[in-house]
């Protein structure tokens, strides 16, 4: 009878940590990097099963390939391709009726011979439904059955024990966001898109545009050059934006009064009767409408102004109105 391993020793103190820490994160660094070199035709052509579904990703997994898919299919669905979890035990219990045929599954086992997978691979044999496979060994079950497979190499696990599924998971969720990535870029998933699925939260807030909280249309303060300051003063108090743009017979932007500019010019005599013209402040700071609202933000913060006119490019009639509380009160900071 062979001798039973000697327990496994830990190095006392934060030395130990400091080492254990660093072996996991190198383990999982080497593994990825050979799972990048390894990478062939079979990634590309995973990629264009997925994108001819018609229906939508379903992946599945047990146990920490479980936990994995998970992710996997939130970060596809966040990302354009809409995809959807299904537990394989689940599965074999009435779940089965969330998958289709326009469906395409994507299956995680890192030794290929989960039993409960294997109920969901009869399941898309029966009904011709697409299978993409990741795993490590080429002879299981599940690497055989797939129409496309993606082998991980055979890395060793990070545990001291070579057990815990450890590098073996970094390497199956990092492929997960390479083929998420893969599939953003071959659909060409824009910002703005990007934001429509994420908005909530700082992401969302991140992607906010000037177009969706400027004041638009008669929400405007504009009068033209030759008004009375008894004018732009009611214009500017029916506004409540604390300013009036002052433009020609044409519409364009000629200039910009504030409350501020009121507040300096109302020790002369006779503001009231001045012309908006002699008082405005000409090339104002702008904004574009397809402009981030942060950098909208940005600015109004580093020239002390409260408020922005937004112009299109090459247009110089207002679009609308941006102010600095528009941006706070949805959350830019």
């Amino acid at each position: 009878m062979a001798p039973s391993k000697a327990p496994l020793q830990s190095v006392p103190g934060t030395a130990g940590d400091l080492a254990a820490a660093r072996r996991v994160l190198t383990s999982a660094g080497e593994a990825l990097i050979t799972l990048a070199d390894t990478l062939d035709g079979d990634f590309t052509r995973a990629v264009g099963v997925m994108l001819a579904a018609k229906g939508r990703i379903i992946v599945s997994g047990m146990g920490k390939s479980g936990h994995v898919a998970r992710k996997i299919a939130a970060t596809l669905s966040s990302t354009g391709t809409p995809a959807y979890f299904v537990h394989p035990a689940e599965a074999s219990h009435g779940d089965m009726g969330a998958i289709t045929r326009q469906d395409v599954l994507l299956l995680l086992s890192w030794g290929g011979e989960t039993a409960e997978l294997s109920d969901l691979i009869t399941y898309a044999k029966r009904h011709r439904i697409p299978i993409v496979g990741i795993g490590a060994n080429p002879d299981s079950t599940l690497i055989k059955a797939a129409d496309v497979s993606l082998l991980l190499p055979r890395a060793p696990e990070a545990c001291p024990m070579g057990l815990a599924p450890t590098t073996s998971t970094t390497m199956m969720l990092s492929l997960g966001d390479a083929l998420a990535v893969a599939l953003m870029e071959r659909k060409g998933f824009s910002p703005d898109q990007y934001r429509d699925f994420h908005p909530g939260g700082s992401l969302g807030r991140a992607l906010i545009r000037v177009s969706d909280l400027m004041h638009r249309a008669t929400e405007i303060p504009l009068t033209r050059e030759d008004a009375s300051m008894r004018d732009v003063l009611l214009v500017m108090a029916s506004g409540r934006l604390g300013c009036v743009g002052i433009v020609d017979a044409s519409g364009a932007l000629l200039g910009i009064v504030t409350d501020g500019d009121v507040r300096r010019q109302a020790l002369n005599d006779g503001i009231e009767n001045r012309k908006a013209a002699e008082v405005m402040t000409t090339g104002p700071k702008i904004a574009r409408p397809d402009q981030l609202a942060a950098e909208a933000l940005a600015l109004m913060t580093e020239m002390k102004i409260t408020q922005l006119f937004v112009l299109a490019e090459g247009s110089s009639a207002p679009l609308g109105v941006i102010h600095i509380h528009d941006c706070l009160r949805a959350g830019i900071a």
